[in-house]
């Protein structure tokens, strides 16, 4: 399958990129179909679909390096990758840039929490030292055999040891070579100002839009004229499917089929359609010979 233009050349362009978040190879391809140009693979995705759990440091790297080779077996476009916080200390991140790089990331999301870590809109974490996070991105840049694999350093400092601090992590990422910064959970616009104000223009900055998290929500075009070179809806489509879902078996169970539920769903033929079985059916019958007489 041919890739798409690499993500750094993506990024030194001036319009922002959005990345849909997804989850699985499914939910990559739709994203693909409707236009992304990007998909974000989301650690708390992946435990929430496939475990019905919350993103409180349940997955593996094994897991999500699984679920990556799958998407790109199905997807030609960039994908980065929630690497939590690297699944262990700087010799687990090198492992884990090896592997992910091995399975078609693009770029990995390295976080500053310890173990187990937690999603960045819940309360309760704690951090590792500045200079232990600091040695996992030069672990990880030292790792990568592409130097177009991106690192990005993502600090949760806000929520434990507050902004100023979060701002000084920054500066001690960007020094140890993070090719992109996500300082997570401003709880203010004046905190996303302040951010662009210290970071823009020397390295593209990350946002992180969830619904209903401590982040003001502000739409992509609105995070452009501020600074910001890319933002994540991470979690937004597991959030569209659960109330879907909900409703679907409430109505299934109710009514005892789906009839009234028919135009909120694809039929068989819609379905088959998105996952492009005739074309993989057409595709197996040219391999289909007969084999020779015995």
């Amino acid at each position: 399958m041919r890739r798409t233009p690499p993500l750094k050349q993506r990024l030194a362009e001036q319009d922002i990129l959005l990345a849909p978040g997804v989850y699985d190879a499914l939910s990559a391809l739709i994203a693909e179909q409707a236009g992304a140009e990007v998909v974000y693979l989301s650690g708390a995705s992946i435990a929430y679909t496939r475990f019905g759990r919350p993103d409180i440091g349940l997955v593996s790297m094994s897991e999500v390096a699984d679920t990556l080779a799958a998407i790109r077996d199905r997807i030609a476009l960039p994908i980065v990758v929630d690497a939590d916080n690297g699944f262990g200390n700087a010799l687990n991140v090198q492992r884990t840039v090896r592997v992910f790089e091995r399975m078609g990331a693009d770029a990995l999301q390295l976080e500053d929490q310890t173990s187990p870590k937690r999603c960045g809109h819940l309360s309760g974490k704690s951090l590792i030292s500045t200079g232990e996070m600091a040695g996992k991105i030069r672990a990880a840049c030292d790792a990568r055999t592409d130097e177009a694999m991106l690192i990005i350093a993502r600090t949760d400092a806000i929520a434990v040891d507050g902004f100023a601090a979060a701002l000084e992590r920054g500066e001690a990422y960007l020094e140890a070579g993070a090719d992109m910064l996500f300082i997570e959970a401003p709880q203010s616009l004046d905190e996303i100002g302040e951010i662009v104000k210290r970071f823009a223009g020397r390295v593209p900055l990350m946002a992180n839009m969830v619904e209903g998290g401590k982040t003001p929500i502000v739409g992509a075009d609105a995070l452009q004229d501020l600074g910001f070179s890319f933002v994540i809806f991470p979690g937004g489509v597991v959030r569209a499917l659960a109330a879907t879902a909900r409703d679907y078996y409430a109505n299934l169970v109710a009514n005892g089929s789906n009839e009234a539920f028919r135009n909120r769903m694809f039929d068989f033929a819609g379905l088959n359609g998105v996952i492009g079985t005739d074309d993989m059916l057409a595709t197996g019958k040219r391999y289909d010979t007969e084999g020779p007489s015995r």
